[in-house]
């Protein structure tokens, strides 16, 4: 009998480590995709809140608990990382593995970042979330803690891994030359 496994998205690949720039996959991933049906985002909201503690947040925010996110995604919809939601008056889908998630912190991140992103990540305040691109990939950037969290599709997790390894040494190599002269 064939015997199935789980795969990460970012299978086989080791972290990016350089002087002052850590990428780490995050695995596993549970992520539900949330629309509340027309007319039902506050019961929607209240029901996340009696589940998690965690309600809808407001358009580009992040709700976060210990264990668990509630984020904007979209006009209309929202992601749930972390575990299952219960029955909703919303249309619910595991996008569990769907999605590639990376933590990227580190002294040199924003460098790592601006080379990627248009957005002015530097003043992205934490708890926010933003829609945007890395590299020539749609995102969703998170910003939590005192790093990021990155979201491509499935599919780019492969380049996203390579994009952030080369922009994070070429970094890492500026930095050298400029405190060797």
């Amino acid at each position: 009998m064939i015997e199935l496994k789980a795969h990460s998205a970012g299978n086989g690949l080791d972290p990016i480590k350089t002087t002052d720039v850590d990428v780490t996959e995050i695995w596993p991933l549970e992520l539900y995709s949330v629309a509340p049906f027309r007319g039902q985002e506050d019961t929607v909201s209240e029901a996340l809140r009696a589940q998690f503690g965690l309600p809808l947040p407001a358009i580009g925010k992040v709700s976060t608990s210990a264990d668990r996110r509630v984020f904007w995604s979209g006009r209309g919809h929202f992601f749930v990382m972390g575990g299952a939601p219960g029955a909703l008056r919303a249309a619910v889908t595991d996008q569990s593995d769907a999605w590639c998630a990376v933590g990227i912190t580190g002294a040199d991140m924003l460098d790592v970042l601006a080379r990627l992103c248009p957005l002015d990540l530097e003043s992205m305040p934490e708890g926010a979330v933003a829609r945007s691109l890395i590299g020539h990939m749609q995102a969703i950037i998170l910003r939590v803690g005192d790093g990021f969290e990155l979201m491509v599709f499935r599919a780019f997790a492969h380049t996203l891994w390579r994009e952030l390894g080369e922009v994070a040494r070429s970094v890492e190599a500026q930095h050298d030359l400029i405190n060797r002269a």
